[in-house]
This record gives C-alpha cells, structure tokens and sequence, in this order.
C-alpha cells in the first residue's frame, strides 16, 4: 500500500472515530437536559441569579404572561426580583424531558410550586444544545396546573 492510500484510510478512520464520539444517544441526551433543567431550577433555591443567568439562550425568549420577553438580557433583568428575597417564591421541577432525535432541540415540563409546595402552575420549557455541547434555554412559558 502507497504512503497516499495509507494517509487517507488513517485520515478516515480519525474522521469517523471523532463523528462517533460526537454522536449520544438519545438516552444520553436527555439525561443531559434533565440535569441541565434541574441545575437551572437549583440557581432558583439558591438564590443565584448570575448562575441562573448562565443557563440563557442569548435569544431567550421567556412568556410573561402572553407578551415574550426577548433576549438573555432582558430575561435576566426580569428575574432578577425574583432572586432578591431570602427565599426563593417558587420551584420548579421536570416532569417529562423529550429530545428530538437530532439531538440539538428539547422540551421540558412540569409542575411549578408555591413555597409550600402547592402546585400553582405548569412549566414548559425549549432548551436548544449549543455548538459546544451545552444546553442553553430558549424558550420559557408557564400556565395554569396541567389537570390529568
């Protein structure tokens, strides 16, 4: 074999093993965005809002009611009040976690809580995987407690 054939079947063979080690399973991903929602809502109990901020989309969009809140700033700036009491007024916690197969979009949802752990509300979240590998929320939309 020629030292070109031999570089290029090398070169191959380095190709598909670092494409290999970028694909995960769709089990692994979802565990990843579980833990990505659940450390999201801890920036919540503990009252960190510069952890909290770190979890934003720069295009965030969160729903204050029906009118969105656009961008990483302005997400931040709005939920900075929440953050300012000893205790935090709300918790939240993933019910369903779904990825789409391609592994770059999920969902989260589930119940949102009042400080006396009375459902108040259900969360929907869109969390978007970044080019580093990181999940970073989207999109945020709460509502009225989901009835099963």
């Amino acid at each position: 074999m020629n030292r070109m054939m031999l570089a290029a079947l090398l070169c191959a063979g380095l190709v598909l093993h670092a494409r290999g080690a970028e694909c995960q399973s769709n089990a692994a991903l979802t565990d990843q965005v579980r833990a990505a929602e659940t450390a999201f809502a801890k920036t919540m109990a503990d009252r960190d809002h510069a952890a909290f901020t770190s979890f934003l989309a720069d295009e965030a969009r969160f729903f204050d009611n029906q009118t969105p809140i656009r961008g990483k700033a302005a997400v931040a700036a709005a939920w900075k009040p929440l953050f300012e009491a000893a205790m935090a007024p709300f918790s939240w916690a993933s019910e369903t976690v779904e990825v789409v197969d391609s592994g770059t979009l999920a969902l989260t949802s589930g119940p949102v809580r009042d400080r006396d752990g009375k459902q108040t509300g259900t969360f929907n979240s869109i969390w978007r995987r970044e080019a580093d590998g990181r999940w970073k929320i989207l999109f945020d939309k709460g509502g009225a407690p989901c009835v099963r």
